[in-house]
């Protein structure tokens, strides 16, 4: 039997975040989606300004020397939490719901957990009220988050589903080139 079709799902946006990516909206259209083995998404809001983002990390990098890339948590929720407040949200009114973190690869280093456990710290430091989520266990997720509302969906991915986890990433920009000036 097929499921009758939400009226509200036909006007959705649907927006993939992948891998060192974030984004914000307050449009009530837009769904934030994206895929999570143990890559961890820090779903975020302030219901008072209607504003809400989400992004995706690979590596906590909370540890010196670890950089300032997207991939790495302590960048990630750094640029979430300053894109959230220049769209009008307020650090104290902002919460969270956490996701990821598994271990897929039971031989090697649990990167999953390290991610897991950096979240849930840099919510405590920051003040960052945690609502809910999902972290760590042994499969992957995929999330679905209404930013405006804060509503979230988790689904369960299969273990074959969780392959193409591991290569995940937006393929590089192509340069324009114009003349002999490469812009990138």
């Amino acid at each position: 039997m097929v499921p009758p079709l939400d009226p509200a799902a036909e006007n959705e946006r649907r927006v993939n975040i992948v891998q060192g990516e974030q984004r914000v909206s307050g449009d009530r259209s837009v769904v934030l989606t994206t895929l999570l083995g143990s890559c961890v998404s820090a779903c975020m809001r302030d219901p008072i300004a209607g504003v809400g983002g989400l992004n995706h990390f690979l590596l906590p990098g909370d540890r010196p020397g670890a950089g300032a890339s997207m991939s790495h948590g302590v960048h990630a929720m750094e640029l979430l939490v300053n894109a959230l407040l220049c769209q009008g949200a307020r650090r104290e009114r902002l919460e969270a719901k956490l996701f990821g973190g598994a271990n897929l690869m039971r031989s090697l280093t649990d990167v999953g957990a390290m991610n897991a456990a950096f979240a849930e710290d840099f919510l405590r430091r920051e003040g960052i009220k945690h609502t809910g989520g999902s972290l760590r266990g042994a499969r992957g997720r995929r999330i679905q988050f209404w930013p405006v509302s804060g509503r979230a969906r988790q689904v369960w991915m299969q273990s074959e589903e969780v392959l193409p986890l591991v290569v995940e990433r937006r393929s590089p920009r192509q340069a324009v080139v114009s003349g002999a000036l490469e812009l990138f």
